[in-house]
């Protein structure tokens, strides 16, 4: 590597030390310490910063308590020539946060299934003080979250999703006779037409996200397929949910199921505009998601392909909304 290269490498902050051997809680207290201010391991006793100022006095303060302890230390500003790359030190880092994104999320899915068997008051009350807890957390781990981990975001989805779910009648606009309408629409198979595109796409996201997480969609030719029992069809003609007025099928199938969260009704401005093309709401993210919608639509023929790839845009749009509402 010439000397240029390593002259503009990612500068590093190691702390090099040694603890004696007792005691032992003296040990675990220093490798917790590691961890709260985002340190990994590069070698068994040699930790690893990104240079800065922040990180820089964390470190002192450490190597200070590890001294004051009967151990030693050193810290060092350095930059990479060989053996480990920056980019195999940035993973390192990115696999750490994404570990403890992990953690957080596992906990948000069993709050998930313990809201879906028991939606009352009370319990909403009690997810919703263990879901701040969790917002902490993840506020935590994002400020030592120094490359960017890629776990964030989707968790930062489910969290979402379930703070929807769990929302008081007051702040979410969300009536109990419209959680009511929500759980009758549980349990039931929805059929839609073949070639889904937008709205039979955001649809189908809706009712997997925030009606019936296990709910199956069967695709049928537009006209002529006679409905079973049981099944609940949307977007289509003479569908239970469909277009009324000048609402499109997303739009009908929020307000029926009793969805009034504003991050909703933005999505469902959004494919209003794409679907019936009369620039009603004169969304601006309109254009670009309508373009995202039909790359996948061109690039698969599957519906449930397209369906779960759309899905993707509409969990992210959906955060999008809710993070600007805070």
């Amino acid at each position: 590597m010439s000397a240029e290269s390593s002259r503009t490498g990612q500068p590093w902050l190691l702390l090099i030390h040694q603890l004696p051997p007792k005691p032992a809680y003296f040990r675990v207290k220093i490798w917790r310490r590691l961890q709260g201010i985002g340190a990994v391991a590069v070698k068994s006793t040699v930790y690893a910063l990104p240079a800065g100022a922040e990180t820089q006095e964390d470190l002192e303060w450490l190597l200070k308590e590890i001294v004051e302890g009967g151990g030693e230390a050193m810290m060092c500003e350095a930059r990479l020539l060989d053996g480990l790359s920056d980019a195999q030190v940035r993973a390192l880092f990115d696999t750490a946060r994404n570990a403890d994104y992990d953690a957080i999320a596992d906990e948000a899915r069993d709050l998930g299934r313990a809201l879906a068997a028991d939606c009352s008051e009370d319990k909403r009350a009690d997810i919703r003080t263990q879901l701040r807890r969790l917002r902490k957390r993840v506020a935590a781990v994002a400020r030592i979250d120094f490359f960017g981990a890629g776990g964030r975001e989707p968790l930062e989805v489910v969290l979402d999703g379930l703070e929807a779910q769990a929302a008081d009648d007051t702040a979410a606009g969300t009536s109990k006779a419209a959680r009511t309408t929500t759980r009758t629409l549980q349990g039931h198979a929805w059929v839609t037409r073949r070639d889904v595109h937008v709205d039979r796409i955001a649809c189908a996201w809706l009712i997997r996200r925030f009606i019936d997480p296990e709910a199956r969609i069967r695709f049928v030719a537009g006209k002529g397929d006679a409905p079973r029992k049981g099944e609940l069809r949307f977007d289509m003609f003479e569908g239970e949910f469909t277009h009324e007025g000048d609402q499109c099928s997303f739009e009908v199938l929020s307000a029926r199921a009793g969805l009034a969260d504003p991050a909703l009704r933005a999505i469902g401005e959004i494919v209003h505009d794409i679907d019936l093309k009369d620039n009603k709401f004169g969304r601006e993210e309109a254009p670009g998601i309508a373009h995202l919608v039909s790359g996948i639509a061109m690039a698969n023929r599957d519906d449930d392909q397209r369906i779960a790839l759309g899905a993707t845009i509409f969990d992210n749009l959906y955060a999008y909304f809710r993070a600007r509402q805070t």
